[in-house]
């Protein structure tokens, strides 16, 4: 399968990227994350512990990204 990305819209390759998600989610369920992937979830509470970083609401973060997107 090929994609022309560009002459894709954001939108349609957004859309793309959520079906192949959803595919990999359900098709590969023994999947396992590097080991690396620890260290940053780690680094990732103690800066929300440091209130260095916070949470946004997931809703509110995809608005926001959709608003950055010329």
């Amino acid at each position: 399968m090929t994609f022309n990305l560009g002459e894709m819209t954001t939108e349609e390759k957004l859309k793309a990227m959520e079906m192949l998600w959803d595919d990999l989610c359900r098709s590969a369920p023994d999947f396992s994350s590097p080991s690396w992937h620890e260290d940053v979830l780690k680094e990732r509470e103690q800066s929300i512990r440091d209130g260095k970083d916070k949470f946004v609401d997931w809703h509110q973060a995809k608005k926001d990204i959709r608003d950055s997107i010329p």
